[in-house]
């Protein structure tokens, strides 16, 4: 059963059909899905939840699809975990990472919007799915339209890291380089999708495929103990996650699964490309496109969809934003790595340094609860990496090489007795 009413216009509330619109033909605003609430309030409750299969799906009923879940089956329900080296290391008490570099298929929390856009597109009858994307969406849509039997067109700037590059092809979907930058792709994605009657998941049918960043938000309360955070640093390209994640606290306290859904969001973005970050620091509501340069490719949209609803979301929440630049988000690679043995990609160190940085200048206070937001896989961006990590230890097969060239780390070790 659904409880998808239909779709809304987030400006002026003019309702629409569940079918493909994504911009109010009224006043241009952005739409989004709408939910019968008090018909899922019956039925979602935490006995329910709790025999249920742990993926995203589990709460289908605030997903929107009519029939049943068909792609996607295994994404979602990544780990939430205390970290309490990294914790130590940033001076704070209760520290957690909610880590999607983990997430199935293509190690991004992509795989959540992904797997509820292409369920829809296939109830929507599309054949052909394509999408605009940084890396990680590519990869997710190569990986779950692949599984699904789609035919799919995947469109990225031709600079991306080659790990995104063969994370997409080994899908074997139709891969095009376009020489610019994200919101030059975006765009000639827009008048594709005007002219084939493809589903562009980030685009005409994006209403669908925004609601999937929900789930990250639901498992965040219930991985919790049915509790949100005081604060959660959030990265942000398009501005769309931090968003949903607020709805997402906001709905499930609306349906009696939350007691208090007050938590403070926080912006993360790199310096080289920070229009979210800017516009929230000078308080304004007027997003200024930039231009991107930085190694975090996966944030690197300089006009930002979600901007506008992302500021505003923020600001409500009494949280704030950081911008941090391409050295500092290295080391908060390393940081995550060599504490919690989590190999983020860039995006990850963006967020990590982000909260460093908040931490530090006593926005987020010490001794309140904090999430973290990690939502790629180191391994798609190593480039950054390379000459910033040392060499291995070169030796010879003997006992004799490793203890000459080891000498100053074994100088402490004791020696087992014969």
């Amino acid at each position: 059963m659904s409880y998808m009413i239909g779709l809304k216009c987030r400006e002026c509330g003019r309702l629409y059909p569940k079918e493909v619109v994504f911009v109010c033909e009224y006043c241009f605003g952005g739409v989004e899905v709408d939910y019968d609430y008090d018909a899922i309030r019956r039925v979602l409750t935490k006995t329910a939840l709790a025999a249920r299969p742990k993926s995203l799906w589990r709460y289908r009923e605030l997903l929107p699809i009519e029939g049943d879940p068909t792609v996607g089956l295994f994404s979602g329900f990544t780990p939430l975990f205390r970290a309490e080296r990294l914790a130590e290391a940033l001076g704070v008490e209760e520290l957690y990472i909610k880590d999607d570099s983990v997430s199935h298929p293509s190690l991004s929390f992509k795989d959540r919007v992904v797997s509820i856009a292409l369920t829809r597109a296939k109830e929507l009858e599309f054949d052909t799915v394509a999408c605009a994307s940084t890396g990680n969406l590519a990869n997710s849509v190569a990986a779950l339209a692949a599984r699904a039997g789609l035919k799919r067109y995947i469109f990225i700037p031709a600079d991306l890291e080659m790990g995104k590059i063969i994370g997409s092809l080994i899908y074997r979907p139709t891969l095009v380089a376009v020489e610019g930058t994200y919101d030059e792709v975006n765009r000639l994605c827009a008048e594709i999708g005007a002219k084939y009657p493809w589903a562009f998941v980030n685009i005409n049918i994006r209403p669908y495929y925004a609601e999937g960043s929900k789930t990250y938000g639901f498992e965040i309360a219930e991985q919790l103990g049915w509790r949100v955070p005081q604060h959660i640093v959030v990265p942000a390209a398009g501005g769309s996650l931090i968003t949903k994640i607020a709805k997402a606290f906001k709905e499930l306290k609306r349906l009696g699964l939350l007691e208090d859904a007050s938590t403070k969001l926080y912006c993360a973005q790199a310096a080289g490309c920070s229009p979210i970050v800017n516009t929230i620091q000078a308080r304004s509501d007027i997003v200024k496109p930039v231009k991107p340069n930085t190694i975090a490719k996966s944030l690197a949209i300089g006009n930002p969809a979600d901007g506008y609803y992302a500021t505003k979301t923020v600001l409500e929440s009494g949280g704030w934003a950081e911008a941090v630049t391409d050295d500092e988000i290295i080391e908060a690679m390393k940081l995550l790595a060599e504490t919690e043995g989590v190999f983020t990609e860039t995006a990850g160190g963006v967020t990590a340094a982000a909260a460093k940085k908040l931490i530090e200048q006593g926005i987020i206070p010490k001794d309140e609860s904090i999430v973290i937001c990690i939502t790629g896989n180191g391994l798609k961006t190593q480039e950054p990496l390379m000459n910033r990590l040392g060499q291995a230890a070169r030796i010879k097969p003997t006992l004799a090489s490793f203890e000459s060239e080891l000498a100053s780390q074994l100088a402490d070790v004791s020696v087992r007795q014969k």
